[in-house]
């Protein structure tokens, strides 16, 4: 199954402001528990949904900013990470209360990170809409954002709530082109290696989208399992099973999309005549939409490293991990052989590190990204870029590690396509 992008909907605001009883009301369903005790959503609550006249979204509903002890502080970590994600936010604000600290602290921090932000003014009862220039006056100049009244409890209030976010929210989820090079009515070689690790019944989220790319382009992809274990052992037979199957074309593929694990056999298979890049390459690409060049300089750090030097391997999922794990298995020896006397270090799944701990690293390695979203990885990106820790990714450095050459061969799609 392919993840369809998302844009994402935050909702914030202190305990009892509503936010869950305004998640129900846009979910059309009991997403969120909604109480009367102070601090019911222990932790970020999420529902998938679709806006007509805008598509697939995220909600996010998240705990109260401002709720007390150590507890609190965890949960209100837990809702700055996902403001931090978020492309709108719905600030939540009850308007009978008279303390507005923690709506400030979240305009502060919408406005440090450029996210967009709607005031929800939520009426628990209607004597409450007198209180609304009070609130402007103890929160401060509110005129830059958009607003809009309503009871979350109130069904009928949902299309006014949904017309704001239409006529107010500008999409920065934008349409981003996976394999911008694919030409119409041209052969496409998708290598597939199988091994242990590969799911049943399925290909990766990178092959699937590649082939669905690539069919609506018009264009035809051709699925190809290599046997690495026999490539790399010197096997004439499956060296020529893979010549065979470039004969067999009576129109010649215009390239290769490959396992980033298989390049160092298809840097010299792969015909010169055909655009040879590799799946982490392409997702790195499309899920911090265009910022490819930012991984291929990361890697120069590697003709830096001494003695003591830390690397962090990134992966963004938290799959089960057997055989030659590229992220835990391959890619450490590797480096281990190249560079015996640095630390190499570990990042799983979808929550990162804090500045203290990412600082300490020379070189980050991140995996291709597949199972994060755009805006997640985008907020990674931010966290890395802000201290300076240079960044790369999977199919850069095993390209890399083959010979500066070969990662030319593999970056030169993605640069020939933005020059055009």
């Amino acid at each position: 199954m392919i993840t369809l992008d998302r844009d994402i909907i935050g909702l914030f605001g202190k305990m009892n402001s509503g936010k869950s009883s305004l998640m129900n009301l846009l979910s059309q369903q009991e997403t969120s528990i909604v109480d009367a005790t102070p601090g019911t959503t222990t932790d970020t609550k999420i529902t998938l949904s679709e806006i007509h006249g805008l598509g697939p979204v995220k909600f996010i509903d998240t705990a109260g900013f401002n709720e007390a002890h150590d507890l609190g502080a965890k949960k209100r970590e837990k809702s700055l990470a996902a403001l931090k994600e978020c492309d709108l936010i719905l600030l939540v604000i009850d308007p009978s209360t008279s303390d507005y600290e923690t709506e400030r602290n979240i305009i502060t921090e919408a406005q440090k990170f450029e996210k967009q932000l709607i005031l929800i003014y939520n009426l628990f009862c209607e004597h409450d809409r007198s209180q609304l220039a009070k609130v402007e006056d103890l929160l401060g100049p509110l005129s830059n954002y958009h607003f809009v009244v309503l009871n979350a409890l109130d069904v009928n209030d949902r299309q006014k709530l949904l017309d704001t976010i239409l006529t107010n929210y500008v999409p920065r989820n934008f349409s981003f082109d996976l394999l911008p090079f694919i030409e119409p009515h041209e052969f496409y070689i998708l290598n597939i290696p199988m091994d242990d690790e590969t799911p049943f019944g399925r290909l990766l989220r990178p092959q699937a989208m590649a082939e669905a790319y690539i069919i609506r382009k018009w264009a035809f992809p051709v699925a190809y399992r290599m046997n690495l274990a026999k490539a790399r052992a010197g096997d004439p037979e499956e060296q020529k099973r893979w010549l065979d199957f470039i004969a067999s074309f009576k129109k010649r593929p215009l390239g290769i999309i490959t396992d980033s694990q298989a390049i160092d056999i298809l840097k010299s298979w792969a015909p010169v005549d055909m655009k040879l890049t590799t799946f982490s390459v392409m997702m790195i690409n499309y899920m911090s939409r265009g910022r490819l060049m930012e991984f291929v300089n990361g890697i120069k750090v590697l003709n830096k490293l001494r003695s003591g030097d830390r690397i962090l391997i990134a992966e963004a999922c938290n799959h089960s991990r057997i055989v030659e794990d590229i992220g835990t298995v391959q890619i450490p020896q590797i480096l281990k052989k190249r560079y015996p006397e640095i630390i190499v270090e570990h990042s799983f799944g979808r929550e990162f590190m804090g500045d203290l701990m990412l600082k300490k690293y020379k070189l980050i390695i991140h995996c291709g990204g597949c199972m994060i979203s755009n805006q997640r990885m985008t907020v990674r990106l931010y966290e890395i870029a802000k201290l300076n820790v240079p960044i790369t990714n999977y199919g850069i450095f095993l390209s890399f590690m083959q010979g500066e050459h070969t990662l030319d061969r593999v970056v030169a799609p993605w640069l020939d396509s933005t020059s055009n």
